[in-house]
């Protein structure tokens, strides 16, 4: 990778482990439309660090990130697609813990995935 990708890598790893620690956070206070809306966060920027990795860019949307993994990387693909339904009833349902802890269980996977310690 080059100079600006290796500043872009490192800034998506921050930000999805500050997404997930927040999450974290927000689940200890039953905030679990919170949780779950910043635990996607994590997994997008995860998934778009992993793109990154694999293809030296980074998707520009939600509709290129979905493509792309789709067709090239079906296992990060399962764990965003079994995922987003979640986070969009985020905006119209009162969300209960069972649901934050499904996304933060993905978001783990891909932590472990891309070997990064959280």
């Amino acid at each position: 990778m080059d100079k600006k990708n290796i500043e872009l890598a490192k800034t998506l790893e921050d930000n999805a482990r500050e997404y997930y620690y927040n999450a974290v956070e927000a689940e200890k206070k039953k905030q679990f439309n919170s949780s779950v809306t910043l635990f996607f966060k994590a997994l997008s920027s995860l998934a778009d660090l992993y793109i990154l990795k694999n293809k030296g860019f980074m998707p520009s949307n939600h509709t290129e990130r979905f493509r792309i993994l789709e067709e090239d990387y079906s296992d990060i693909y399962i764990i965003l697609d079994d995922s987003f339904p979640l986070y969009q009833s985020s905006y119209r349902n009162k969300l209960k813990q069972e649901t934050s802890e499904v996304l933060k269980r993905n978001v783990r996977r891909l932590f472990e995935i891309l070997n990064i310690s959280i």
